[in-house]
C-alpha cells in the first residue's frame, strides 16, 4: 500500500486526506516511482483553494517528485532514455506527487542529476519551465538588462541563474534581507516600495528592455508599465487580471501554449542541472504526513528556499 494526499472539497485545505491506495501496475508507456521526495509549489494550494470541478473529486495533489524507479511498463523508455527499476528519476507535470508512489506516464520522468538530491531534484523543473518561459516571451537576450519582480523567490532565483547563462543582465526586486541571494545568482538588487522604479533607472541607466513579474503585485506592474514601453516585452506569472486589463503578457501551466512550451524544455534544464548551471536552494524538508504544516508555510510566501515533503 501507498499513501497519497488529496482534496476531498475545494475552497478549503482543511479537507486534504491522507489515503492509504495501491498504485496501478504500469503499462506501456508508464512507470512507478517509489517518491523520496515531493516537490512543493503555490499551484498546489491554489488548486485546491480554486478548484470547481467537482467531479474530479477527490483530486491528487502535487506535480513534481523525484525518487527511485519501482516498475517499468513493457517495452517502455523515459524521456531522457532506457530506464531500469532501481534507477533515480525525477517526474514532472504529473498528477499526485504528494505521495509515497505514484504510476505515471514515462514522457514525463528524467533521470535524476547526480549533482542534485531528492528533495533538489523534486523541485527542478515546475520553477525551472516557468523561469524559462518568462525569458523566452520577452525574447531577453543577451546584452540586455531586464527587470524582474521577485528576484530572490524560487522562480526569481531560477530566472537568475538561466538569464546568465544568456548572457542576460538582471536587476531584480527583492527586500533588503534577500539582497544577498540576488547577488549569489548574478542579479543586481534593489527593494521594492516607494521609489522602485527610480531605483530601477538607477541600477539601469542604459534602461530597461523587458520586465519579468514573479509576483503579481500592482506595485510590480505598475513600475513594468512605467519603464516598458513595449508592452510585448512585459509578461507576468502572477497578475492574469492585470496582464488582460493593461494588455500585456499573461503565463500559466493551465494555458496550453505554456504547457506545451514547459514539456520541450525540461529535458534542456535536466541538462543544465546536470552540468552544474542550474542549482535548487531549499528551505527545509517536512515529513509525507505533514503536508498541511508545510503548506501553511508555502501559503506564507516568504519559506526562503523551496520545501520539500520527504515518505
Amino acid at each position: 500500500m501507498a499513501q497519497h494526499w488529496v482534496a476531498t472539497r475545494y475552497g478549503t485545505l482543511d479537507g486534504l486526506e491522507l489515503r492509504e491506495v495501491t498504485p496501478p501496475a504500469p503499462g506501456p508507456g508508464e512507470v512507478t516511482i517509489e517518491v523520496r521526495a515531493a516537490g512543493m509549489n503555490p499551484a498546489d494550494y491554489k488548486r485546491v483553494l480554486h478548484g470547481s470541478d467537482e467531479s474530479l473529486l477527490p483530486a491528487p495533489i502535487g506535480f513534481e517528485v523525484a525518487g527511485v524507479l519501482s516498475a517499468v511498463g513493457e517495452g517502455t523508455e523515459i524521456a531522457s532514455g532506457p530506464a531500469a527499476v532501481g534507477d533515480a528519476v525525477l517526474a514532472f507535470r504529473i498528477s499526485g506527487g504528494y505521495a509515497s508512489s505514484v504510476t505515471v506516464p514515462a514522457k514525463d520522468v528524467f533521470a535524476k542529476p547526480a549533482e542534485l538530491d531528492f528533495a533538489e531534484a523534486a523541485n527542478l523543473l515546475l520553477v525551472g519551465t516557468t523561469a524559462a518561459e518568462l525569458l523566452a516571451v520577452t525574447h531577453a537576450s543577451g546584452g540586455e538588462t531586464v527587470l524582474l519582480h521577485g528576484a530572490s523567490g524560487a522562480v526569481g532565483v531560477s530566472v537568475l541563474q538561466q538569464a546568465r547563462r544568456h548572457g542576460v543582465r538582471v536587476v531584480g526586486t527583492a527586500s533588503e534581507r534577500s539582497f544577498d541571494v540576488v547577488r549569489r545568482f548574478g542579479g543586481i538588487p534593489v527593494a521594492y516600495g516607494p521609489g522602485l522604479a527610480d531605483r530601477v533607472r538607477a541600477a539601469a541607466p542604459g534602461g530597461i528592455a523587458a520586465a519579468l513579474d514573479a509576483v503579481g503585485t500592482d506595485e510590480a506592474v505598475d513600475v513594468s508599465l512605467e519603464l516598458v514601453p513595449d508592452r510585448s516585452r512585459i509578461v507576468t506569472a502572477a497578475a492574469m487580471g492585470r496582464a488582460q486589463a493593461d494588455g500585456f503578457r499573461a503565463i500559466g501551466g493551465t494555458m496550453p501554449a505554456s504547457a506545451a512550451f514547459r514539456d520541450r524544455v525540461r529535458g534542456d534544464l535536466v541538462a543544465q542541472a546536470s552540468s552544474g548551471d542550474l542549482v535548487v536552494p531549499m528551505a527545509r524538508t517536512y515529513a509525507l504526513a505533514d503536508a498541511r504544516a508545510a503548506l501553511d508555510l508555502l501559503q506564507s510566501e516568504h519559506p526562503g528556499g523551496k520545501l520539500a515533503l520527504i515518505p
